[in-house]
């Protein structure tokens, strides 16, 4: 069932509680921003808000504090950068709770905002309990959910305070249901699926939703050599995870039968050491040298994948080919991303989490369809999971 958004309910001069996603990387260095695409994706919800003169409340969790406050996890900077988007002054309030906040918010006046701090700075935060979510409904009169990243977790601000709350999608999450939604429900064929990353046992789930609905599967990354053992061929020393051979040939049968074109790897990468110095080189799968690990698919494999990706008319991607983040392995990754940039007239649905990182570091993002801002929320979404933060949520009659 659809749900309400911020479109649907009167927020005009009213107190509105956002929860926003803007756990935002930082530079280690200097600890400034690095990436404030998160901080930029909430604009529409934000603006439209401030449009309607609502009082804003924004909370979010940045990093992983474990119920303690850590002084380097604070969001002064995150409001910051927000406040040089908006040009707007977004002060923080000391807390997330209590008396002094709920002074602040009720002072605030129409078209003003304020930032709570790092939401996980209390445990409570991640318990869903139930005492702490009202703590943070008393800031407001209505919520909106924003943070699609978070969706996944039922923690106390994303599902919990929707309990005391009057509580509707804003414009990204909606815009993420959507996509994501109609790119599984309702696709163009042919219909790809690119499934990459280190495990078959993070993606089994992704696999068993999907392969009744697309018409390609490409398999890369770390989990393609769990693939190439179930096909009998020895990946020397790279990581297998010998437990889920059986599922992957299980697949590959599932394949066979439904008719899904099934894209494994013809030739591969190899290094001694998965390094950004390493000598790589490349080999065809039936020859893996026994000292080697594999980093990356190979230039025959980045060939067919692209040839067969360049006639699809939807394509979900969720996880990296190869090792991305390290130049000797980097091309298969890169070159899909740029195949899937070049399509017509094509949908191109890429999951967030590293792939999402690899789209944005080649500065293809805005080539794509749509880029999910949510890495675990996204695949959850993909394995057919009903999300705890947007189950909460009004739902849209007719």
């Amino acid at each position: 069932m659809p749900k309400k958004t911020v479109r649907d309910i009167t927020v005009k001069d009213k107190t509105v509680l956002v929860r926003v996603d803007f756990n935002v990387p930082q530079d280690p260095s200097t600890g400034a921003i690095s990436d404030d695409s998160r901080i930029r994706a909430a604009l529409p919800t934000i603006n439209y808000l401030l449009d309607q003169y609502a009082r804003i409340v924004l909370c979010s969790h940045w990093g992983r504090p474990d119920g303690k406050v850590v002084a380097s996890m604070r969001l002064a900077p995150v409001a910051e950068r927000l406040s040089e988007i908006i040009h707007k002054p977004v002060p923080v309030a000391p807390c997330c709770v209590g008396p002094q906040v709920e002074a602040m918010a009720a002072k605030l006046k129409p078209g003003e905002i304020l930032m709570l701090e790092n939401l996980r700075f209390h445990k409570e935060e991640e318990r869903n309990d139930p005492v702490y979510a009202q703590s943070l409904a008393r800031l407001a009169q209505v919520f909106v959910s924003d943070a699609f990243g978070a969706t996944h977790r039922a923690h106390a601000s994303t599902a919990g305070v929707a309990s005391f709350l009057p509580s509707v999608a804003g414009f990204l999450l909606e815009k993420e249901l959507d996509m994501l939604g109609r790119a599984l429900s309702n696709p163009a064929h042919p219909f790809a699926a690119i499934i990459g990353g280190a495990k078959v046992s993070d993606k089994m789930a992704v696999l068993q939703n999907i392969l009744a609905k697309i018409d390609v599967l490409v398999i890369g990354g770390g989990m393609a050599n769990t693939f190439l053992v179930a096909q009998g061929y020895s990946v020397g020393q790279s990581t297998t995870e010998t437990e889920r051979v059986a599922f992957a040939k299980d697949v590959i049968e599932k394949c066979k039968a439904r008719g899904v074109r099934l894209l494994l790897p013809e030739d591969v990468v190899v290094a001694d050491k998965l390094e950004a110095t390493a000598k790589a080189q490349t080999a065809p799968v039936d020859k893996i040298p026994a000292s080697a690990k594999i980093g990356d698919i190979g230039p025959k494999s980045i060939a067919a994948y692209s040839r067969e990706l360049g006639k699809c008319k939807t394509v979900v991607w969720n996880g990296p080919l190869g090792i991305f983040e390290l130049k000797p392995f980097a091309a298969g990754t890169q070159a899909v991303a740029r195949v899937l940039a070049g399509l017509k007239g094509a949908t191109t649905v890429v999951g967030g989490g590293s792939t999402a990182e690899a789209i944005d570091s080649l500065g293809l993002a805005d080539k794509m369809t749509h880029v999910s801002t949510g890495g675990g929320a996204s695949l959850e979404f993909l394995e057919g999971k009903k999300l705890p933060g947007v189950e909460a949520l009004l739902e849209k009659t007719a």
